[in-house]
């Protein structure tokens, strides 16, 4: 019998899943929006802590679940927990959404989505952003998809949506609406965190990967109706936290919140400090809600490799729909920001 090649084995539709590119290697990291301040430091110590590791941790992540219900308001039967909220946005694409459906989000977003969905075989149908860089609720509604993605703060553009187009889209969907809150702490919203299990078809996602500086642990959550997180869980597996992830992110939940607190105040008074520097360069960022600016310019690849030559890292991209070309930048400790603007600044000749 001829044996298939690789080609022939693998699914068609994965030749159109673009491999995602991970940041160059860099002493000063200002291209993925984390928190350059470091760990807080309860999370640290239950890092230090001895932690068995021989055994499978808790199957579905029960003590990070209650710690998240407690510090939403929800019960625990309202939280599903993931390998990074992505994991959870992904779960809930497989769960909601079948072979063939669609779903809707705007364009530009977390590049994840569209990929997220092609692994999944659903089809992604970008909506272009408005003209002042919202997500646009008609659109977005016109479309019909199975489910609706929504991301406020929104990712690459740091611009936020006002909630009460956020709530119209929710009011309207025919399926599932997933809201991204990422970067909420850097954002001076409360969310709906608390209030989605009560909203029915709504899943409400955040992270500790940006705030709480705990990227490479990869952890996740979300908040929804009892009867979506069932559904989400059946479609995610067992172990997607391990057993270090959750006991570090049970302790910065719990005894980490005020430092976070202080440290996200302060990377918002950088971000604004360094628009201010920016826009003395003749550059101009978009108005941000989270702890990262935007910068549209046609130099963007030309800045973005000039920083790498002096081992700092941004994010450029190259025709966003709306924006155009852009560099996207982290709010850092300032002595970080300031070896950045000097580095533009040579970049800008």
């Amino acid at each position: 019998m001829q044996q298939m090649s690789p080609d022939q084995l693998a699914r068609p539709d994965y030749a159109t899943v673009p491999r995602y590119a991970g940041a160059p290697d860099c002493a000063v990291e200002l291209g993925d929006n984390t928190n350059q301040w470091g760990m807080p430091p309860a999370a640290a110590a239950a890092l230090a802590e001895r932690v068995p590791v021989s055994g499978y941790p808790d199957m579905y992540a029960d003590s990070l679940k209650r710690t998240v219900a407690t510090h939403a308001g929800v019960s625990p039967e309202c939280v599903v927990t993931g390998n990074g909220s992505d994991d959870v946005i992904d779960c809930a694409i497989r769960a909601f959404a079948a072979p063939g459906e669609r779903i809707a989000h705007p364009d530009p977003t977390f590049v994840m989505v569209p990929i997220f969905a092609r692994i999944n075989s659903v089809v992604p149908v970008p909506v272009p952003l408005t003209a002042n860089y919202e997500m646009d609720a008609d659109a977005l509604l016109a479309t019909e998809a199975r489910i609706i993605y929504l991301c406020t703060p929104n990712n690459p553009t740091a611009t936020a949506t006002p909630y009460h187009a956020v709530r119209k889209v929710i009011a309207h969907a025919p399926g599932l609406v997933i809201l991204d809150e990422a970067y909420a702490e850097f954002a001076g919203a409360a969310g709906l965190l608390a209030e989605a299990p009560s909203l029915e078809r709504v899943l409400v996602c955040r992270t500790m990967s940006k705030a709480y500086g705990l990227a490479g642990l990869r952890v996740g959550y979300a908040t929804a109706a009892a009867w979506i997180i069932e559904n989400i869980e059946k479609s995610r597996g067992p172990f997607k936290v391990n057993a270090v992830g959750e006991r570090v992110a049970v302790a910065a939940l719990t005894r980490d919140r005020a430092w976070v607190a202080a440290r996200a105040k302060e990377a918002v008074e950088n971000r604004e400090r360094l628009a201010a520097e920016l826009r003395a360069l003749d550059l101009d960022p978009l108005p941000s809600a989270a702890n990262f600016l935007l910068v549209p310019t046609p130099k963007a690849p030309a800045i973005a490799a000039h920083l790498r030559s002096r081992s700092i890292s941004v994010r450029a991209f190259v025709d966003l729909p709306v924006v155009g070309t852009a560099f996207r930048i982290t709010a850092a400790p300032w002595p970080m920001m300031e070896r950045a603007i000097a580095a533009i600044r040579e970049a800008l000749g």
